[in-house]
């Protein structure tokens, strides 16, 4: 028996962001099918934790779902070559103000696994200096809220559901284990 493959792709929109396509694909038993893909060009977070134990979050507002969210920094991989590692430090620094003396690779995860390629790269960064924060003119960057959270804390909310973003989740049991 053979695996699955892909056999093609059919254009349906290129957005900002996203290219949408509809693949054929070819199952173990020889029969075709159809799927919804979403290509995205991958995303870097970082988890700053500062030398009191707190993580830093950002609460800003996200279109697709109508609400705010507690997250950590983060952004597109949308600079052509940048390493993964200066990609964290570049969001850190544009979200937060903030530089990180020591930045330490925790997880790679694929989001939505059903649809989508996207695969966010998750840092942890400590050593933390204040620095002037670069604004950019984006409107929920512009409306952001900063703050600092204890550890126990930030999972607490993960608990109560005021962290719902997985890549957040993820980074604060991260930040946890690498806290000891």
């Amino acid at each position: 028996m053979t695996g699955f493959r892909r056999l093609d792709e059919r254009h349906v929109f290129d957005g900002w962001i996203i290219k949408v396509r509809v693949g054929t694909f070819e199952a173990p038993d020889g029969s075709t099918f159809e799927r919804d893909v979403v290509h995205h060009p991958g995303a870097v977070a970082i988890a700053p934790l500062d030398d009191e134990g707190n993580i830093v979050l950002v609460r800003q507002y996200r279109s697709a779902i109508d609400a705010h969210l507690w997250e950590i920094p983060a952004g597109l991989r949308d600079v052509e070559g940048e390493p993964l590692e200066e990609t964290a430090r570049r969001e850190l620094l544009e979200e937060v103000g903030l530089t990180a003396g020591t930045v330490e690779h925790l997880t790679s995860v694929h989001n939505s696994v059903g649809f989508c390629d996207e695969m966010i790269h998750i840092f942890l960064g400590t050593e933390l200096t204040e620095a002037e924060r670069e604004l950019t003119d984006s409107p929920e960057e512009l409306d952001m809220t900063i703050a600092r959270f204890p550890l126990d804390e930030a999972m607490r909310m993960i608990e109560t559901g005021e962290i719902t973003d997985a890549k957040t989740v993820i980074a604060v049991m991260g930040a946890l284990r690498a806290a000891g």
